[in-house]
C-alpha cells in the first residue's frame, strides 16, 4: 500500500518524521518504507493555492492508494478542546467570491457561477462520505479560508454564513478537491490549536496540538504498517 501524507508546514508532522528517520525508514528524501507500506511526504505549502498546486502535480504523475492531509486548525465550535484531534467529513471554499456594496459576502455560488450540487459539490460542501463508517475521531465539518479570521464582526458574519462550520482551515478545501477529482480514497485529520476569535497568538496551544496530531498519525499509520 503506498500512501500520500500530506501537511502544509514541516513543523505539523515534523515529530512522526523524525521517529521513523531514527528507525531508518527513509530510503530517498520524505519517502519512507516499510514492509507492507511505503508513505510518500508532500509538503503542500500553506493556503488553497499552494495546495491545490501541489496535489495537482503530485497526482498527475502518481497514484496513491490513500491521501492523507494532516496539520493543525482553528475551532469554530467551542465544545472542541484545544489539542484535540478530529477528522473532517465536509469542506467548502468559504471566501471564493465577492463583498456586495452593503458589505455582504456572496459566493460564487450563491451568484450561480459555481453549481453547489453539481459533482463533487453538494448543497455547496465537498463530502468524505466512506462506505464504511470511521468512528476512531469526532467528525466535523470545515471550512477553508485564505485569510484566517480574527475580528468579531468577520468573525460573526462568517458564522451567519456557514452555520455547520466547526473548523476552519487554510488547505482543506484543495485537498478535498483533489482528492475527490482524482477518486482516491482520503481522510484529513486535525488537530485543535486555537479557537476562531479575537486573535490572540498568547491564547494557542500550538505545541501541544501537534503533539496530539503526531501521536495519532503514529497510532493511525502503525495500524496500517508503519511499525
Amino acid at each position: 500500500m503506498t500512501i500520500l501524507l500530506v501537511s502544509a508546514t514541516p513543523y505539523e508532522i515534523a515529530p512522526l518524521l523524525a521517529t521513523w528517520r531514527q528507525a531508518g525508514k527513509e530510503k530517498e528524501p520524505l519517502v519512507f518504507h516499510w514492509p507492507t507500506l511505503t508513505v510518500e511526504v508532500l509538503i503542500s505549502g500553506v493556503g488553497l493555492p499552494l495546495a491545490a498546486c501541489a496535489l495537482g502535480f503530485r497526482l498527475g504523475q502518481n497514484k496513491y492508494d490513500w491521501l492523507l492531509q494532516a496539520g493543525v486548525a482553528g475551532a469554530l465550535d467551542r465544545q472542541l478542546e484545544l489539542g484535540q484531534v478530529v477528522e473532517v467529513v465536509s469542506e467548502c471554499f468559504a471566501d471564493l467570491g465577492v463583498e456586495e456594496a452593503d458589505g455582504r459576502f456572496a459566493s460564487v455560488m450563491d451568484m450561480g457561477l459555481v453549481d453547489g450540487n453539481v459533482p463533487p459539490f453538494h448543497q455547496g460542501r465537498i463530502w468524505n462520505q466512506p462506505e464504511v463508517a470511521r468512528a476512531f475521531l469526532p467528525q466535523v465539518h470545515g471550512i477553508s479560508v485564505n485569510k484566517v479570521h480574527g475580528e468579531d464582526a468577520s468573525i460573526a458574519q462568517l458564522r451567519q454564513q456557514y452555520p455547520f462550520a466547526q473548523v476552519e482551515t487554510m488547505e482543506g478545501a484543495a485537498f478535498f478537491l483533489a482528492a475527490t477529482t482524482s477518486q482516491t480514497p482520503f481522510l484529513q485529520i486535525r488537530a485543535i490549536s486555537n479557537y476562531v476569535e479575537r486573535r490572540q497568538r498568547e491564547n494557542w496551544r500550538l505545541h501541544e496540538a501537534i503533539a496530539t496530531l503526531n501521536t495519532t498519525l503514529s497510532e493511525l499509520l502503525g495500524a496500517m504498517g508503519a511499525v
